[in-house]
């Protein structure tokens, strides 16, 4: 996994937020998601060829990716607050839970979506449970 930061520029027009240094080197396409409600989990989805890229245009996410091989983890929360585009490696799962109503993220991925259909795999949401908040 990976995180390209970003920035917001504000001035008396508005904002710009952008990750300048994310290049779109074989993208092919790209989808958004909203969940129906906040605290809502959409996991497991992998790919063992495709590598996916996470933005989330809107509100906030708690992201988590998982090696497919030796199931070792990584979360990082993504919030639109602090633009930042998230890698995700091929041989990996991954899965978020929004944090806030109105969440909107963006899906990158280098396989057409004819391509992917032998390169998806699924799990339940509670099969890697990540997403449990330990009490500080």
């Amino acid at each position: 996994m990976i995180v390209i930061r970003g920035d917001i520029s504000v001035d008396e027009r508005g904002s710009v937020r952008f990750v300048n240094s994310f290049e779109f080197k074989d993208v092919k396409r790209f989808y958004q998601v909203e969940n129906h409600e906040k605290g809502f989990i959409r996991a497991w989805h992998g790919h063992k060829i495709a590598e996916t890229y996470i933005y989330v245009v809107k509100g906030s996410a708690w992201v988590g990716v998982i090696n497919m091989d030796n199931k070792s983890s990584i979360m990082q929360v993504l919030t639109d607050k602090l633009p930042t585009v998230l890698w995700v490696p091929p041989g990996s799962w991954n899965g978020f839970k929004t944090l806030e109503e109105g969440t909107i993220i963006m899906f990158f991925s280098t396989l057409s979506l004819e391509e992917v259909r032998g390169d998806d795999y699924r799990e339940e949401y509670d099969t890697f449970p990540l997403f449990t908040i330990k009490p500080r």
